[in-house]
């Protein structure tokens, strides 16, 4: 079964994931993907220095994050430009992965929405918190400052087109152990 699990910066998709991996869930993250796209030595990483410049390497020739968000935040084309190098690169990843994993796949994909994925999901999840808990949370667990909250919440989805486009929307904005029921809840109705 392949589940999707979305939810803007901060919403708490990273407790639910890890929720349901401890109730016995495989997860596949596309954050993680996107980060392995682009490691020294491979095609995605010369991609995006030839489209991006050498500026946005560091000394040891890894890709500084900070520096490319810093660009790409700042302006819708070159953010799509940035897409359109490693959203193919990641969804061929993960297709890889899914094919060759078994039982409950929760593929944690934040631009679900975004990317218009071409993986058919069994279902779809979102996670959903008002944006002042998201900023909140961001600024406090991150040390992101407002701008850059502002800058990334602005870049992604609204809640109402994420929760528009899934079977079921867990809120977060409650306690912990409420989430963890909430996510619990959603993962029991996996198996049926």
């Amino acid at each position: 079964m392949l589940i999707a699990l979305t939810g803007g910066i901060g919403s708490g998709k990273s407790t639910v994931a890890r929720r349901w991996v401890a109730l016995g869930g495989t997860e596949i993250d596309a954050d993680v993907l996107a980060r392995q796209v682009v490691e020294p030595g491979t095609n995605g990483l010369a991609e995006v220095v030839r489209a991006f410049g050498n500026e946005i390497l560091n000394e040891d020739k890894t890709l500084s994050r900070s520096q490319l968000a810093r660009i790409v935040f700042g302006s819708p084309e070159k953010r799509t430009a940035l897409q359109g190098i490693l959203h193919p690169l990641i969804q061929a990843r993960a297709q890889k992965l899914i094919s060759t994993t078994e039982g409950v796949i929760i593929y944690t994909i934040p631009l679900l929405v975004e990317t218009n994925s071409p993986l058919v999901f069994d279902r779809i999840v979102t996670i959903s918190a008002p944006e002042a808990v998201r900023t909140e949370r961001l600024m406090k667990d991150r040390g992101m400052t407002a701008d850059e909250v502002q800058l990334r919440i602005g870049a992604q989805a609204t809640d109402v087109e994420r929760e528009s486009s899934a079977d079921t929307v867990i809120r977060s904005d409650c306690t912990l152990a409420d989430l963890q029921s909430r996510a619990d809840a959603v993962f029991a109705s996996f198996e049926n």
